[in-house]
């Protein structure tokens, strides 16, 4: 890894790339293939609530949990960015998005709030990669929203499974309680 700076263009073309590869995961229902825009140490975090913190360390994991574990029962959402914010000084991209479900009816719910990802990019073998993530959003509305799926039978089978094992207490890859993630959320 470098510490030099990206152009404002290499930025742009890079915030291109990601937001088309992004569609590309929606389309398939498999968010794996952004694994490549990581680096292989890079760290991937983001908070679930009062209690826990979700960290993945290195390129595998992001790969097998935070786009594999933690997208599967998503495969009808779609992440629509709004807005994208670039610092070419630090080399840091915000971008803010919408988590929206597709419904079998045909009609769509939207997550009311913010949410966003913040990453940190560094060149590692010539291209520009992820060296950070960290994920926002407003976990009360998450929950609510995931309350009225479930009342409406909207869950997805696979997810309806993820939350029974969180119910039941299962040890999920990645998390950890509030503040002893291995890597700071902040």
């Amino acid at each position: 890894m470098t510490d030099s700076k990206a152009s404002r263009a290499e930025l742009e073309n890079w915030v291109d790339r990601w937001l088309q590869a992004n569609k590309d995961g929606e389309a398939a229902g498999d968010w794996k293939l952004l694994a490549d825009f990581y680096t292989d140490d890079a760290t991937y975090g983001w908070n679930i609530g009062p209690k826990e913190d979700v960290m993945c360390i290195g390129k595998d994991e992001i790969r097998d949990v935070a786009l594999g574990l933690e997208m599967e029962g998503l495969e009808n959402w779609n992440y629509e960015y709004q807005k994208v914010l670039i610092d070419e000084k630090q080399n840091e991209i915000v971008g803010f998005w919408k988590q929206v479900a597709n419904k079998e009816d045909g009609t769509r719910d939207e997550i009311y709030g913010i949410g966003g990802s913040w990453f940190r990019l560094t060149e590692e073998d010539g291209t520009l990669k992820i060296e950070w993530q960290r994920d926002f959003f407003d976990f009360g509305h998450v929950q609510k929203a995931f309350i009225k799926l479930i009342e409406s039978g909207d869950l997805t089978p696979t997810m309806q499974k993820r939350i029974e094992r969180s119910v039941a207490g299962e040890k999920l890859p990645g998390y950890y309680p509030l503040g002893e993630s291995p890597v700071p959320i902040w």
